[in-house]
Protein backbone atom coordinates (compact mmCIF):
# COMPACT_ATOMS: atom_id res chain seq x y z
CA UNK A 1 0.00 0.00 0.00
CA UNK A 2 1.36 3.41 -0.70
CA UNK A 3 1.32 6.54 1.74
CA UNK A 4 1.57 9.78 1.78
CA UNK A 5 2.08 12.40 4.65
CA UNK A 6 0.06 14.64 5.75
CA UNK A 7 1.06 17.58 8.53
CA UNK A 8 0.47 17.18 12.31
CA UNK A 9 1.36 20.22 14.54
CA UNK A 10 3.93 18.89 17.16
CA UNK A 11 4.57 21.65 19.23
CA UNK A 12 7.68 22.45 17.33
CA UNK A 13 6.95 22.94 13.84
CA UNK A 14 5.01 20.87 11.30
CA UNK A 15 5.50 17.22 11.32
CA UNK A 16 4.36 14.66 8.10
CA UNK A 17 1.89 11.49 8.95
CA UNK A 18 1.23 9.01 6.93
CA UNK A 19 -1.55 8.26 5.08
CA UNK A 20 -2.82 5.19 3.17
CA UNK A 21 -3.41 6.02 -0.59
CA UNK A 22 -4.96 4.38 -3.19
CA UNK A 23 -1.90 4.04 -5.56
CA UNK A 24 0.28 1.21 -4.71
CA UNK A 25 2.73 0.88 -7.10
CA UNK A 26 4.56 -2.40 -5.77
CA UNK A 27 2.63 -5.12 -4.72
CA UNK A 28 2.17 -5.55 -0.53
CA UNK A 29 5.30 -2.32 -0.88
CA UNK A 30 4.90 1.22 1.10
CA UNK A 31 5.92 4.09 -0.56
CA UNK A 32 6.70 6.84 1.25
CA UNK A 33 6.30 10.59 -0.40
CA UNK A 34 7.45 13.21 2.16
CA UNK A 35 6.29 16.62 1.03
CA UNK A 36 7.46 19.75 2.81
CA UNK A 37 4.86 22.93 4.76
CA UNK A 38 5.47 24.84 2.04
CA UNK A 39 4.93 22.42 -1.01
CA UNK A 40 1.35 20.96 0.72
CA UNK A 41 0.81 24.66 1.44
CA UNK A 42 1.25 24.98 -2.28
CA UNK A 43 -0.95 21.89 -3.23
CA UNK A 44 -3.99 23.84 -1.32
CA UNK A 45 -3.99 26.85 -2.96
CA UNK A 46 -3.95 25.10 -6.50
CA UNK A 47 -6.87 23.12 -5.10
CA UNK A 48 -8.39 26.14 -4.40
CA UNK A 49 -10.00 27.59 -7.47
CA UNK A 50 -10.59 30.52 -5.59
CA UNK A 51 -7.64 31.22 -4.38
CA UNK A 52 -5.80 30.42 -7.59
CA UNK A 53 -8.10 33.01 -9.65
CA UNK A 54 -7.34 35.62 -6.72
CA UNK A 55 -3.39 34.62 -7.27
CA UNK A 56 -3.23 34.98 -11.11
CA UNK A 57 -5.52 38.74 -10.85
CA UNK A 58 -2.83 39.85 -8.60
CA UNK A 59 0.03 38.83 -10.67
CA UNK A 60 -1.78 40.28 -13.33
CA UNK A 61 -1.98 43.73 -11.32
CA UNK A 62 1.79 43.11 -10.79
CA UNK A 63 2.77 42.96 -14.32
CA UNK A 64 0.93 45.82 -15.63
CA UNK A 65 2.30 47.54 -13.20
CA UNK A 66 5.73 46.62 -13.48
CA UNK A 67 5.66 46.79 -17.49
CA UNK A 68 3.46 50.52 -17.11
CA UNK A 69 6.26 52.48 -19.05
CA UNK A 70 6.07 49.95 -22.06
CA UNK A 71 2.39 49.92 -22.15
CA UNK A 72 2.23 53.79 -22.52
CA UNK A 73 4.93 53.61 -25.07
CA UNK A 74 2.94 51.40 -27.15
CA UNK A 75 -0.35 53.54 -26.67
CA UNK A 76 2.12 57.36 -27.27
CA UNK A 77 0.60 58.82 -23.94
CA UNK A 78 2.41 59.49 -20.54
CA UNK A 79 0.64 59.68 -17.47
CA UNK A 80 1.21 63.63 -17.37
CA UNK A 81 0.68 64.29 -21.32
CA UNK A 82 -2.35 66.20 -22.07
CA UNK A 83 -4.03 65.78 -25.16
CA UNK A 84 -5.88 68.96 -25.58
CA UNK A 85 -7.75 68.17 -28.99
CA UNK A 86 -9.60 65.17 -27.31
CA UNK A 87 -10.98 67.64 -24.72
CA UNK A 88 -14.40 70.21 -26.14
CA UNK A 89 -13.70 73.72 -24.41
CA UNK A 90 -17.57 74.19 -25.65
CA UNK A 91 -18.64 71.79 -23.14
CA UNK A 92 -16.14 72.88 -20.17
CA UNK A 93 -13.35 70.66 -21.46
CA UNK A 94 -15.18 67.54 -21.32
CA UNK A 95 -14.11 64.49 -23.55
CA UNK A 96 -15.29 64.48 -27.21
CA UNK A 97 -17.35 61.61 -27.58
CA UNK A 98 -19.22 58.94 -25.47
CA UNK A 99 -18.30 56.76 -22.32
CA UNK A 100 -16.00 59.51 -21.52
CA UNK A 101 -13.83 59.82 -25.01
CA UNK A 102 -12.64 56.02 -25.09
CA UNK A 103 -11.23 55.64 -28.68
CA UNK A 104 -8.55 53.87 -30.57
CA UNK A 105 -6.14 56.36 -29.24
CA UNK A 106 -7.31 56.65 -25.16
CA UNK A 107 -8.32 52.88 -24.38
CA UNK A 108 -9.64 54.19 -21.17
CA UNK A 109 -10.83 57.93 -22.27
CA UNK A 110 -9.32 60.94 -20.98
CA UNK A 111 -9.55 63.32 -18.01
CA UNK A 112 -12.15 65.86 -18.16
CA UNK A 113 -10.52 69.31 -18.06
CA UNK A 114 -6.77 68.39 -18.49
CA UNK A 115 -6.60 66.01 -21.27
CA UNK A 116 -4.51 63.34 -19.63
CA UNK A 117 -4.51 59.93 -20.91
CA UNK A 118 -7.14 57.94 -18.30
CA UNK A 119 -5.04 54.48 -19.05
CA UNK A 120 -1.67 55.69 -18.66
CA UNK A 121 -2.81 57.64 -15.92
CA UNK A 122 -4.58 54.10 -13.84
CA UNK A 123 -1.68 51.86 -14.92
CA UNK A 124 1.07 54.22 -13.50
CA UNK A 125 -1.78 54.83 -10.30
CA UNK A 126 -1.27 50.97 -9.86
CA UNK A 127 2.22 51.27 -9.52
CA UNK A 128 1.95 53.56 -6.66
CA UNK A 129 -0.81 51.69 -4.69
CA UNK A 130 1.27 48.62 -4.62
CA UNK A 131 4.42 50.31 -4.12
CA UNK A 132 3.12 52.13 -1.40
CA UNK A 133 0.83 48.89 -0.12
CA UNK A 134 3.24 46.08 -0.68
CA UNK A 135 6.45 48.20 1.08
CA UNK A 136 4.60 49.85 4.24
CA UNK A 137 3.35 46.15 4.99
CA UNK A 138 6.92 44.82 4.47
CA UNK A 139 8.15 47.62 7.06
CA UNK A 140 5.26 47.11 9.26
CA UNK A 141 5.15 43.18 9.40
CA UNK A 142 9.48 43.44 10.18
CA UNK A 143 9.15 45.95 12.75
CA UNK A 144 6.21 43.60 14.97
CA UNK A 145 8.18 40.46 14.52
CA UNK A 146 11.42 41.53 16.18
CA UNK A 147 8.88 43.51 18.37
CA UNK A 148 6.95 40.52 19.10
CA UNK A 149 9.84 38.09 19.36
CA UNK A 150 11.48 40.33 22.43
CA UNK A 151 8.32 40.61 24.36
CA UNK A 152 7.71 37.06 23.77
CA UNK A 153 10.98 35.84 24.32
CA UNK A 154 12.46 37.61 27.05
CA UNK A 155 9.54 38.65 29.02
CA UNK A 156 9.43 40.84 32.08
CA UNK A 157 10.07 44.12 31.78
CA UNK A 158 10.49 44.20 28.21
CA UNK A 159 7.44 42.38 27.32
CA UNK A 160 5.60 45.01 29.66
CA UNK A 161 7.03 47.87 27.99
CA UNK A 162 6.10 46.65 24.43
CA UNK A 163 2.72 45.80 25.57
CA UNK A 164 1.63 48.92 26.54
CA UNK A 165 3.15 50.37 23.68
CA UNK A 166 1.42 47.76 21.55
CA UNK A 167 -2.08 48.77 23.23
CA UNK A 168 -1.38 52.18 22.72
CA UNK A 169 -0.72 52.22 18.83
CA UNK A 170 -3.85 49.73 18.72
CA UNK A 171 -6.04 52.10 20.34
CA UNK A 172 -5.17 55.01 18.25
CA UNK A 173 -7.52 55.61 15.81
CA UNK A 174 -5.28 54.98 12.49
CA UNK A 175 -6.79 57.20 9.97
CA UNK A 176 -7.41 59.88 11.68
CA UNK A 177 -3.65 60.57 12.67
CA UNK A 178 -2.20 59.93 10.11
CA UNK A 179 -4.58 62.90 7.92
CA UNK A 180 -2.97 65.03 10.55
CA UNK A 181 0.75 64.14 11.02
CA UNK A 182 1.63 63.21 7.32
CA UNK A 183 0.61 66.87 5.95
CA UNK A 184 2.86 68.12 8.85
CA UNK A 185 5.96 65.94 8.55
CA UNK A 186 5.51 66.68 5.06
CA UNK A 187 5.99 70.26 5.50
CA UNK A 188 8.68 69.96 7.86
CA UNK A 189 10.87 68.06 5.79
CA UNK A 190 13.03 70.17 3.31
CA UNK A 191 11.01 71.16 0.13
CA UNK A 192 12.35 71.07 -3.42
CA UNK A 193 13.58 74.04 -5.91
CA UNK A 194 10.22 74.62 -7.21
CA UNK A 195 8.72 75.22 -3.38
CA UNK A 196 6.84 71.63 -3.34
CA UNK A 197 7.40 69.01 -1.31
CA UNK A 198 8.92 65.92 -3.81
CA UNK A 199 6.35 63.37 -4.56
CA UNK A 200 9.13 60.38 -3.16
CA UNK A 201 9.58 61.96 -0.18
CA UNK A 202 5.59 62.27 0.08
CA UNK A 203 5.57 58.37 -0.23
CA UNK A 204 8.10 57.94 1.89
CA UNK A 205 6.46 59.36 4.84
CA UNK A 206 3.14 58.03 3.66
CA UNK A 207 4.48 54.91 3.90
CA UNK A 208 6.61 55.53 7.25
CA UNK A 209 3.10 56.56 8.44
CA UNK A 210 1.34 53.55 7.83
CA UNK A 211 3.73 51.23 8.62
CA UNK A 212 4.05 53.13 12.15
CA UNK A 213 0.19 52.21 13.07
CA UNK A 214 0.21 49.19 11.58
CA UNK A 215 3.05 47.25 13.32
CA UNK A 216 1.48 46.39 16.48
CA UNK A 217 -0.96 44.13 15.13
CA UNK A 218 1.70 41.69 13.59
CA UNK A 219 3.82 42.41 16.72
CA UNK A 220 0.93 41.38 19.15
CA UNK A 221 0.06 38.17 17.19
CA UNK A 222 3.79 37.11 16.68
CA UNK A 223 4.13 38.01 20.74
CA UNK A 224 1.00 35.43 21.63
CA UNK A 225 2.81 32.50 19.17
CA UNK A 226 5.91 33.10 20.99
CA UNK A 227 4.55 32.69 24.40
CA UNK A 228 3.78 29.54 23.41
CA UNK A 229 6.18 28.13 21.77
CA UNK A 230 9.43 29.26 24.08
CA UNK A 231 7.77 26.42 26.75
CA UNK A 232 7.66 23.73 24.13
CA UNK A 233 10.49 20.87 24.23
CA UNK A 234 12.41 21.72 21.06
CA UNK A 235 13.10 24.97 22.77
CA UNK A 236 14.05 23.40 26.57
CA UNK A 237 16.70 20.91 24.55
CA UNK A 238 18.43 24.03 22.66
CA UNK A 239 18.80 25.46 25.75
CA UNK A 240 19.99 22.48 27.38
CA UNK A 241 22.73 22.26 24.66
CA UNK A 242 23.74 25.81 25.74
CA UNK A 243 22.31 27.21 22.24
CA UNK A 244 22.38 31.28 22.54
CA UNK A 245 19.26 33.97 22.78
CA UNK A 246 20.17 34.65 18.51
CA UNK A 247 20.23 31.04 17.90
CA UNK A 248 16.86 30.18 20.20
CA UNK A 249 15.25 33.26 18.56
CA UNK A 250 15.74 32.80 14.63
CA UNK A 251 16.80 29.10 14.73
CA UNK A 252 14.28 27.86 16.29
CA UNK A 253 11.40 30.38 17.40
CA UNK A 254 11.24 32.20 14.16
CA UNK A 255 11.16 29.18 11.54
CA UNK A 256 8.06 28.27 13.41
CA UNK A 257 6.32 31.28 13.08
CA UNK A 258 6.31 31.79 8.98
CA UNK A 259 2.88 30.75 8.75
CA UNK A 260 1.13 33.49 10.96
CA UNK A 261 4.00 36.08 9.41
CA UNK A 262 2.82 35.10 5.96
CA UNK A 263 -0.26 35.36 6.61
CA UNK A 264 -0.19 39.21 8.58
CA UNK A 265 1.43 40.31 5.62
CA UNK A 266 -1.00 39.14 2.93
CA UNK A 267 -4.25 40.32 4.94
CA UNK A 268 -1.80 43.83 5.52
CA UNK A 269 -1.24 44.62 2.01
CA UNK A 270 -4.61 45.28 0.99
CA UNK A 271 -6.11 47.38 3.49
CA UNK A 272 -3.04 49.33 3.18
CA UNK A 273 -3.66 50.01 -0.54
CA UNK A 274 -7.20 51.05 0.99
CA UNK A 275 -5.44 53.35 3.27
CA UNK A 276 -3.45 54.74 0.65
CA UNK A 277 -6.29 55.58 -1.42
CA UNK A 278 -8.28 57.04 1.17
CA UNK A 279 -5.47 59.38 1.91
CA UNK A 280 -4.65 60.50 -1.68
CA UNK A 281 -8.68 60.92 -1.76
CA UNK A 282 -8.69 63.21 1.18
CA UNK A 283 -5.73 65.08 -0.30
CA UNK A 284 -3.06 64.39 2.16
CA UNK A 285 -1.61 61.49 0.15
CA UNK A 286 -0.16 61.77 -3.68
CA UNK A 287 -1.32 65.33 -5.23
CA UNK A 288 -2.53 65.70 -8.55
CA UNK A 289 -1.03 65.48 -11.60
CA UNK A 290 0.88 62.78 -10.32
CA UNK A 291 -0.88 59.61 -10.74
CA UNK A 292 -2.79 57.43 -7.93
CA UNK A 293 -6.24 56.00 -7.80
CA UNK A 294 -7.49 57.63 -4.91
CA UNK A 295 -6.60 61.07 -6.38
CA UNK A 296 -8.71 59.65 -9.61
CA UNK A 297 -11.39 59.11 -7.40
CA UNK A 298 -11.42 62.67 -5.61
CA UNK A 299 -11.37 64.65 -8.74
CA UNK A 300 -13.90 62.17 -10.70
CA UNK A 301 -16.56 62.59 -7.83
CA UNK A 302 -17.02 66.04 -9.35
CA UNK A 303 -17.47 65.49 -13.09
CA UNK A 304 -19.82 61.93 -11.75
CA UNK A 305 -22.91 63.55 -13.50
CA UNK A 306 -21.31 64.60 -16.91
CA UNK A 307 -18.45 61.93 -17.00
CA UNK A 308 -19.11 58.91 -15.05
CA UNK A 309 -16.77 56.84 -16.80
CA UNK A 310 -14.07 58.97 -15.28
CA UNK A 311 -15.14 57.45 -11.80
CA UNK A 312 -16.20 54.00 -12.89
CA UNK A 313 -12.81 52.82 -14.39
CA UNK A 314 -9.95 53.67 -11.12
CA UNK A 315 -13.05 52.60 -8.86
CA UNK A 316 -13.75 49.25 -10.23
CA UNK A 317 -10.19 48.87 -10.53
CA UNK A 318 -9.52 49.64 -7.14
CA UNK A 319 -12.18 47.42 -6.05
CA UNK A 320 -10.65 43.97 -8.30
CA UNK A 321 -7.39 44.84 -6.50
CA UNK A 322 -8.85 44.86 -3.39
CA UNK A 323 -10.76 42.15 -3.27
CA UNK A 324 -7.85 39.74 -5.59
CA UNK A 325 -5.53 40.45 -2.84
CA UNK A 326 -8.36 40.01 -0.12
CA UNK A 327 -9.22 36.48 -1.69
CA UNK A 328 -5.48 35.41 -1.84
CA UNK A 329 -4.73 36.70 2.18
CA UNK A 330 -7.83 34.26 3.03
CA UNK A 331 -6.37 31.62 0.31
CA UNK A 332 -2.61 31.58 1.80
CA UNK A 333 -4.54 32.14 5.73
CA UNK A 334 -6.45 28.86 4.75
CA UNK A 335 -3.34 26.88 3.28
CA UNK A 336 -0.97 27.52 5.96
CA UNK A 337 -3.39 27.19 9.16
CA UNK A 338 -5.90 24.33 7.42
CA UNK A 339 -7.16 23.88 11.22
CA UNK A 340 -8.28 27.55 10.80
CA UNK A 341 -10.53 26.91 7.51
CA UNK A 342 -13.78 28.44 7.04
CA UNK A 343 -16.65 25.40 7.37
Amino acid sequence: MTTQHQPVDTGGGTALLAEPSTQDPRPGGTVVAGRSPARMAWRRIRRDKVTLAALVATLLFIAIATLAPVLTAVTGWGPITPDNKAINPDTGNFPYGSLGGISAQHLLGVEPGTGYDLFARVVYGLRTSLYVGFASALLSTAVGVVAGLAAGYFGGWVDSLLSRIMDVMLAFPQLLFIIALTPVIQNALQTNSHGGTDENLRLLVLILNIAGFAWAYTARLVRGQVLSLREREFVDAARLMSAGRRHILFRQLLPNLWAPILISFALAVPQNITTEAALSYLGVGVIPPNPDWGALLSDASQFFLQDPMYLFVPGVLLFLLVLALNLLGDGVRDALDPRARRG
